[in-house]
């Protein structure tokens, strides 16, 4: 089933899609995603042995930000009151470092552009604060695992990229 691009106007111009007539529900959206390192990097992130600090924490704070500032980066986004940013790390004891990102809301409209986004700043986060002992570092995939609420119902992506998080 195609779907039309809602973010046209009559005139073919971008629009902000109109929510005014949505029904308020409880909308959740998980977004997973990860980076391969080193092994080395990996190891010293989860010593604590990056110069520039607590790596998951500083990059757990980051993402949480982003997601809280989604609508000021994607130009179509509407502004939503979040009521909750979750964001969990796991690793694969080698070179890997997963990202999870659960983010809620009860509105008119999703939130799985707020947890692409809050994912994709947890990694870069990562990355930046890792670059200067492994530049070859990998980010993403970054995807939509689930979403609830809202008109379209749930969504469960079949898409597995690591292990489920403990």
């Amino acid at each position: 089933m195609s779907e039309s691009l809602t973010h046209f106007n009559e005139q073919q111009r971008a629009r902000m899609v109109d929510i005014t007539e949505k029904k308020v529900t409880e909308r959740t959206a998980v977004v997973q995603s990860r980076i391969v390192m080193k092994p080395e990097t990996l190891l010293r992130i989860k010593e604590g042995r990056i110069g520039k600090g607590d790596v998951l924490a500083v990059a757990q704070v980051a993402g949480i930000m982003a997601a809280k500032k989604t609508s000021d980066m994607i130009p179509m986004c509407h502004p939503l009151a979040l009521t909750g940013v979750d964001i969990a790390f796991s690793d694969n004891a080698e070179d890997t470092l997963y990202i999870e990102v659960t983010v809620k809301t009860k509105g008119l409209t999703g939130v799985e552009m707020e947890a692409l986004t809050a994912a994709t700043v947890t990694g870069l986060t990562v990355y930046d604060m890792c670059k200067a002992m492994d530049k070859e570092m990998v980010v993403g995939p970054t995807y939509l695992a689930a979403k609830t609420g809202g008109k379209s119902g749930d969504f469960a992506n079949d898409i597995k990229i690591h292990l489920a998080l403990e």
